[in-house]
């Protein structure tokens, strides 16, 4: 499926576009603990990576065809900015409550934004069908081996920057991130433990791992986490092969840790960016002086909503 030489030649494709992003300390959370800061990325969210390798390693006639994807905002603006960058066109669907920032990013890249669907499963049920019978390159948020060696990159920044890791907490939706950063982490460092954080209100992989079945809330302040498992992902024998454990936040954790990131550790986080953070405040993964590094995977947050949260 995806290998480190596939993230060793992603990371290679995209060098030229992206600098690697902070891995900084965090010691008002505790001891020996990082943040990687993939809020600082180009388009503010670990999706370009992704977004920008499966679309350079597409061939001219898949350019050429026109490029469709399902985003709840920030695979958009990736594939919008990568879209741009070849000369292709692209169209993106987004559930109609995706914040109008990331709407208003993927517009500014030259890409048709289409607001469609109560929820993201119904987004990617349209941007499939569209693919499908318009004959558009469908370019997923996870289900595909060049978005998960893309996001994988981070892995490797990070085990470069701190090789005496012990343990990495990845953001979780339906696994592209974690698959990809698992993956490049468990190679290069097979004794260090890896922890997936969903939310609770979008608890897809963590019904795949605990054997439940948890629903979704669509009404969330990580709405870039929602979203059902698509049926054969290559997401999930990945992060079952690779991923020691999954652990939820509650509402009032992320609220809590987004709060934190802006007014102590200075940096603007989305919720589906801050549950990493959210686990480690609250003690759902202790901290226990282990080295341990933790994925901030967005920061794209519409002002209405940081004004409620603050």
């Amino acid at each position: 499926m995806v290998k480190l030489a596939d993230i060793v030649r992603a990371q290679h494709r995209i060098k030229p576009y992206l600098n690697p992003t902070p891995l900084e300390a965090a010691p008002h959370i505790g001891e020996n603990i990082w943040l990687k800061l993939e809020n600082a990325n180009k388009t503010h969210s670990f999706k370009i990576r992704g977004a920008l390798n499966a679309i350079l390693a597409l061939d001219e006639t898949a350019r050429a065809k026109g490029i469709v994807a399902a985003s709840s905002g920030n695979h958009a603006q990736g594939v919008a900015y990568a879209a741009q960058l070849v000369g292709a066109k692209a169209q993106i669907l987004m559930p109609k409550h995706t914040p109008q920032k990331k709407v208003k990013g993927v517009q500014l890249y030259g890409a048709e934004a289409v607001l469609f669907g109560d929820n993201y499963d119904e987004t990617e049920a349209e941007a499939l069908r569209r693919a499908r019978e318009e004959g558009k390159t469908y370019v997923s948020p996870y289900n595909d081996p060049a978005i998960i060696a893309g996001a994988g990159t981070i892995g490797l920044e990070i085990i470069e920057a701190l090789p005496q890791l012990e343990r990495m907490l990845v953001c979780v939706s339906v696994g592209g991130l974690i698959s990809g950063v698992a993956t490049a982490i468990k190679t290069l460092c097979p004794t260090c433990t890896v922890i997936g954080v969903c939310a609770e209100s979008a608890p897809s992989m963590y019904n795949v791992f605990k054997h439940t079945n948890l629903s979704e809330n669509w009404d969330t302040l990580a709405e870039a986490l929602s979203g059902g498992i698509e049926a054969g992902s290559i997401t999930v024998p990945l992060a079952q092969q690779t991923v020691d454990d999954i652990v939820l936040v509650s509402e009032a954790q992320i609220a809590a840790a987004m709060r934190f990131m802006l007014g102590t550790q200075g940096w603007l986080v989305e919720g589906g960016g801050a549950v990493c953070v959210a686990a480690l405040l609250h003690d759902v993964v202790p901290r226990d002086g282990r080295v341990t590094a933790a994925t901030v995977s967005g920061g794209n947050i519409d002002l209405d909503n940081l004004r409620r949260i603050l």
